[in-house]
């Protein structure tokens, strides 16, 4: 598998497969310890799941939401297919936020890292811990910024596209492009 960074929509994020793989979008974010090297872990954990290419957002930073009381996060969101099921999906990015060292004490505390399940092919999921689309990432800024970058002519609800969502928290200077760590 390869590991890109794109300024333009990746085709495989938009484009469905055959092989009975799942297209998943996945946010990454952390605000402790070494920020950029939790996100390198992360894209590398999901490098080992994906059988496609996984294609990533620029990194972001951005302030934190819910409880203030902490430093700024770094985001981004990543795209690629896998084999794995969403439960499944969803208990692997736990353990491997567990191995960066997350530790859940504070309802949108700090974290080491934080890895959400924004997309699962076109499927609805609800389940009490695991809800796919993200029911927050139309309001969140530390999303639709990256997302826009992968995903920018996917309508989300109320049918406006990510890229027009994302372009009124540009305005707002309230995520910050950092760069790209390849």
């Amino acid at each position: 598998m390869r590991l890109f960074m794109h300024k333009t929509s990746p085709n495989f994020c938009t484009q469905p497969i055959s092989d009975g793989s799942h297209r998943v979008v996945v946010s990454l974010g952390s605000n402790l310890g070494r920020r950029i090297i939790n996100l390198h872990t992360a894209v590398t954990a999901l490098v080992k799941i994906a059988v496609s290419d996984v294609g990533c957002s620029a990194v972001y930073e951005t302030n934190p939401v819910g409880y203030l009381d902490q430093g700024k996060f770094l985001n981004m969101v990543a795209c690629f297919h896998t084999q794995l099921q969403v439960r499944e999906l969803l208990s692997y990015l736990q353990q491997v936020e567990t191995a960066c060292g997350r530790r859940r004490t504070i309802r949108n505390g700090p974290r080491t890292l934080d890895l959400d399940i924004l997309l699962y092919d076109q499927e609805y999921v609800c389940y009490r811990d695991l809800q796919v689309p993200h029911p927050r990432m139309w309001q969140r800024g530390f999303v639709l910024v990256p997302l826009a970058e992968l995903l920018p002519d996917t309508r989300l609800l109320g049918g406006e596209t990510v890229y027009q969502l994302a372009k009124s928290w540009v305005a707002t200077e309230e995520v910050r492009y950092v760069g790209r760590f390849w």
